[in-house]
């Protein structure tokens, strides 16, 4: 998880760049649509990564998959330790059961 925070703290900083310089700040002035529409595209690749390429295009998808997570979570103001209680907060809970209660 250090990692994960490392890059949530770097996204952060780059929020307010130049988007000349930066690619997160770049993204971010494109708006939210292109934030996700981002995040769309990069889960897209892993999920064909998964199923038609190699273990290191995986890795890496995966890598670019969670970096335009953490960008979409930084321009929503959603801090990662929101998204890892949620996790905590599910954990020993069946998946099926945790679906079932978020639908009554």
């Amino acid at each position: 998880m250090d990692t994960l925070k490392r890059l949530e703290n770097v996204i952060a900083e780059r929020r307010s760049a130049s988007p000349d310089t930066s690619y997160v700040a770049k993204l971010n002035s494109k708006g939210i649509a292109k934030i996700a529409q981002k995040l769309g595209e990069e889960a897209t690749e892993a999920v064909i990564a998964a199923l038609a390429g190699s273990r290191e295009e995986l890795v890496g998808e995966s890598a670019d998959l969670l970096f335009h997570l953490l960008v979409l979570l930084g321009a929503k103001d959603i801090p990662l330790a929101d998204v890892l209680a949620e996790l905590d907060r599910r954990e020993g809970v069946s998946g099926i059961e945790e679906k079932a209660s978020r639908t009554q």
